[in-house]
């Protein structure tokens, strides 16, 4: 059995998708778009149930995009192949928006994300009580 099942078709779908975006949206993105075999999880989730599928990075050494393979095998593990394709659409759509909006010097798309997280919380203490 492949150690990493599924990697090589969400690697390849990657490649396509990745080509559909127009270059321009891609300027200044000079560490890429990286697939790393790592699940990670949110540090503000319970019992290891909030996946971080990927995120955008700005560091020294550039801007990049990683998605996390082992996260994203994690929620799709049973995923059909076109709704997969869709789903990873939107996920680098989402990690894209990240970088168009710091070059533009908003952060919109990052708001939206911490009330998101807000929203998780509130949902798990009234599980709770």
């Amino acid at each position: 059995m492949n150690s990493k099942p599924r990697f090589e078709e969400i690697a390849q779908i990657l490649d396509q998708l990745i080509e559909e975006i127009p270059e321009i949206y891609l300027r200044g993105l000079n560490g890429g778009i990286i697939l790393s075999e790592e699940i990670l999880y949110h540090p503000q989730g319970k019992n290891q149930d909030l996946l971080i599928m990927g995120q955008y990075q700005v560091s020294p050494l550039g801007r990049m995009i990683v998605l996390y393979y082992g996260s994203i095998y994690a929620r799709h593990r049973f995923t059909p192949h076109q709704a997969l394709v869709e789903a990873l659409r939107d996920l680098l759509h989402h990690e894209l928006t990240h970088h168009l909006e710091r070059l533009a010097g908003e952060n919109d798309l990052a708001l939206e994300d911490m009330r998101q997280i807000e929203d998780y919380q509130a949902s798990r203490k009234e599980e709770n009580e």
